[in-house]
């Protein structure tokens, strides 16, 4: 039987977590660490609940992994960058990446001294953070810790990045009840960890509320297909032979193809000459946030490689078909929110067939529910912060315990 995992913001602090010297009087100064478009996602709900504490001061520095993509998040999601590093370069190796952000990050904490590094995920950024974090013995706050598929490689180098955060972390942040399995069977203390739901849940819910986003469809009609295509496992061959299958998908003539063409110049040399003439298929530029999340509201299926879509999709009662042989968020499929139907054309073309064809399948995916929580994620995060340095928890935050079912073992989903 699994450890008992905390569900409660309110469970009692480990000694090893460090708080502030000023504890209970001066504001919490938490570094956050972003460089990603899904890290500005789900870290913007804490850095916007934290400036909006008398008991946080949140400072949020970007890396700059997606450079282009995050200037305007930003200021969409009112989250402002107190620093913003330069260490992308052209094509550069993820060694040296992973050293220049080390470098960076680490000359971050040191002028600042905050009282916490938070990060998010499983970025190169996010692995930097905590290890710069570390070296200068910082605690570390992990925002959705525990997602595994179980093959140290795939995603690469995504999975052994969460696993390395997980050896650092001081605060272990799990979406579900899976993810926290994952953790404590990994030894990570059961009283550090803490289910929450996932904050992209919250963010979705908040930027959806603003109404600032555009649908980017042009058709009204009943099949409306949203792709996105980028991991890195899945360029060249295989992602070529995907776009195919996105061919053959549109050449039915009663689908509109929208395809937000990821920035990376590995996955356009692949796509463009497959996609790009075809009527029915509409490549556009990557999307604002507000506008991806009005494409994602007003499509009718998703097809997707991607990670945070495959929680977003469930909560707004969108079908999706998983372009991975892998997933580390198997919680969707489980619930038949999602399928993973892997990278051969043939079956991806099947299975989405299927799913513009049979109402009923259609139905009960779409019908499944949301298994990655329900919009309080953020609001529990700071409330155990709170009271890990002191803070009046009931004063930063009002969020009942998230009731869920306990944790089962470790487990990953895999279509091997």
């Amino acid at each position: 039987m699994s450890p008992e995992v905390s569900t409660s913001p309110h469970a009692s602090m480990s000694p090893e977590v460090s708080t502030s010297p000023n504890a209970g009087t001066a504001p919490v100064r938490a570094m956050l660490v972003l460089g990603t478009r899904p890290e500005a996602i789900k870290l913007a709900p804490v850095a916007r609940a934290m400036a909006a504490s008398p008991h946080f001061e949140p400072l949020v520095v970007t890396t700059g992994q997606h450079r282009e993509m995050l200037q305007q998040m930003l200021e969409l999601l009112q989250v402002e960058a107190k620093f913003e590093l330069d260490v992308m370069r052209d094509r550069q190796e993820l060694s040296k990446l992973t050293a220049r952000l080390v470098d960076g990050l680490g000359e971050v904490v040191r002028a600042e001294r905050p009282d916490l590094v938070i990060v998010q995920g499983d970025t190169t950024s996010a692995l930097t953070g905590a290890l710069a974090a570390f070296y200068e013995h910082v605690p570390v706050a992990h925002v959705e810790a525990g997602l595994r598929t179980g093959v140290p490689d795939n995603p690469f180098p995504e999975e052994l990045n969460r696993r390395l955060i997980g050896r650092i972390a001081r605060r272990h942040f799990a979406p579900t009840p899976r993810a926290a399995g994952h953790l404590i069977a990994e030894g990570v203390p059961a009283a550090d960890v803490f289910v929450t739901g996932n904050t992209v849940i919250d963010n979705l819910l908040w930027v959806l509320e603003q109404d600032a986003g555009r649908d980017r469809f042009e058709s009204s009609g009943p099949r409306r297909v949203l792709v996105t295509l980028h991991r890195r496992e899945n360029q060249g061959d295989t992602m070529r032979a995907m776009g195919k299958s996105l061919r053959r998908l549109a050449d039915r003539g009663d689908v509109e193809i929208v395809l937000p063409l990821h920035k990376s110049p590995a996955v356009r040399e692949v796509l463009l000459p497959e996609l790009s003439d075809h009527p029915g298929i509409r490549i556009v530029e990557p999307l604002g946030y507000a506008d991806f999340s009005a494409t994602l509201a007003g499509c009718d299926l998703v097809l997707t490689d991607s990670g945070g879509v495959q929680e977003e999709a469930p909560t707004l009662g969108k079908p999706a078909l998983v372009l991975r042989t892998t997933t580390e968020r198997p919680e969707a499929v489980e619930a038949g929110a999602a399928r993973l139907v892997g990278t051969d054309p043939e079956v991806i073309l099947d299975a989405a067939v299927r799913l513009l064809d049979d109402e009923e399948a259609y139905r009960r995916m779409a019908k499944a529910g949301n298994p990655f929580g329900d919009g309080h994620a953020t609001a529990r995060i700071v409330a155990q912060l709170a009271e890990d340095f002191g803070v009046d928890a009931a004063a930063a935050s009002t969020a009942d315990p998230l009731v869920i079912p306990r944790p089962g073992g470790p487990g990953s989903y895999s279509t091997a």
